[in-house]
C-alpha cells in the first residue's frame, strides 16, 4: 500500500513539469510518444492535456485509452501509467486555457477542435536524485572508483 507521503512526494515532482511524453497505442498495437503540455492544475491522480480532436492521439485513445506518461529533467524522472478519456467540456477548456494553449490554438477556447484529454493514474515510479547535475556526476564517478552502485536518490512506486 502507498503511504500518503509518497503521493504527496509524487504530486510535488508532478508540478515541477511543463511537459510530458504521452505515450499511446495505435492500431497495430505499436507505442507511440509525442511531447504535449501539462496544463496547470494540482495533481491528484489526473492530469490534464489539451489536444487537438481530429489528432493521432485522440483517435487512438478512443480505441484504447492505455497511457503512459513520461516527465523528465536532470534530475528528475517520472512515468506514469494509466487510462486516458477525451473530455469535451467547453468550460473546463476554459478554466484550463492559458496563453501556451493559446498559441497551439489560436481560434481559442470555444474552437470546437480542441478537446481535452484527462489521463486517470494508476500507478507511478519516481525517481528523485540528490542534489544537481554536479552531485549526480560525482556519484556516478564515485561508483566507477568503487565498482558500487550509484547513489541515484529516491526511487518510489506509487500505487494510486
Amino acid at each position: 500500500m502507498t503511504d500518503q507521503s509518497e503521493v504527496e512526494k509524487l504530486a510535488e515532482l508532478v508540478s515541477k513539469f511543463r511537459i510530458a511524453m504521452l505515450t499511446t497505442v495505435t492500431a497495430d498495437g505499436a507505442l507511440t510518444s509525442r511531447p504535449m503540455a501539462v496544463q496547470e492544475t494540482e495533481f491528484d491522480g489526473d492530469l490534464w492535456f489539451v489536444a487537438q480532436r481530429d489528432s493521432d492521439q485522440v483517435h487512438q485513445l478512443r480505441a484504447d485509452p492505455t497511457i503512459g506518461v513520461a516527465l523528465s529533467s536532470s534530475d528528475t524522472w517520472v512515468s506514469i501509467s494509466g487510462t486516458a478519456e477525451i473530455v469535451e467540456d467547453r468550460a473546463k477548456v476554459r478554466e484550463l486555457w492559458n496563453s501556451a494553449v493559446q498559441a497551439w490554438f489560436p481560434n481559442g477556447p470555444d474552437d470546437p477542435d480542441v478537446v481535452l484529454v484527462k489521463v486517470h493514474a494508476d500507478g507511478a515510479e519516481y525517481w528523485d536524485s540528490p542534489g544537481s547535475k554536479v552531485m549526480t556526476v560525482l556519484s556516478y564517478a564515485k561508483s566507477r572508483l568503487t565498482g558500487n552502485r550509484p547513489d541515484v536518490g529516491e526511487n518510489e512506486k506509487v500505487d494510486l
